[in-house]
């Protein structure tokens, strides 16, 4: 139960520092473009990044930085159902939704907030608050760029991390009792 309610935390642990390092590489990118052909900094120039360099670091992070996370998901239920038995697993089970599900909900209304609160200073509805360029925007635009990953990365992925171990633990749940009648390899 408690190693199952660590796994969303984990997991999500995992999915935004890759979001962190994809993001690095494309400003290096982007970097490097300007340093290369300063002519794209002219407002009125002819000349055009090179798009499909950009969309194939990010496919190539997004495929490369998900091995980790995937594996961490599929490997749990299998590596607990083999050594510990049907019992642990279904621990394992309950402890990931229960956290994983509160976690979730946590993660997209929280990203949600500093979104939606980043928009509310922008629109100056408040004008104590300063508006665009204002010390309090600058913050809010430094939680956006948290939220964003929490909203868009974090929290939906975590449905998948609850579905994908449920599943599998489905699928193996023949092998995990053949194992000593389901006690695992340790036999507890």
């Amino acid at each position: 139960l408690l190693i199952g309610s660590m796994l969303p935390y984990w997991f999500s642990a995992m999915t935004m520092k890759s979001v962190g390092k994809a993001a690095m590489e494309m400003v290096q990118e982007v970097k490097d473009q300007f340093e290369r052909n300063p002519e794209l900094l002219n407002p009125n120039g002819t000349a055009r990044p090179d798009y499909d360099r950009c969309v194939a670091i990010s496919t190539r992070s997004a495929l490369r930085e998900m091995i980790a996370p995937g594996a961490l998901v599929m490997l749990a239920p299998i590596i607990t159902g083999v050594f510990f038995g049907v019992h642990a697993v279904y621990g394992l089970l309950t402890g990931g939704l229960l956290s994983g599900v509160q976690l979730a909900i946590s993660m997209s209304n929280t990203g949600g907030a500093w979104d939606n609160c980043k928009k509310y200073i922008e629109a100056n509805i408040d004008p104590s608050l300063g508006g665009k360029g204002s010390d309090i925007h600058k913050a809010a635009v430094v939680g956006d760029t948290v939220g964003d990953p929490l909203k868009d990365t974090s929290g939906p992925s975590l449905n998948i991390l609850m579905k994908l171990m449920a599943i599998i633990s489905l699928v193996f749940a023949d092998f995990f009792f053949a194992i000593n009648q389901g006690r695992g390899l340790l036999n507890l």
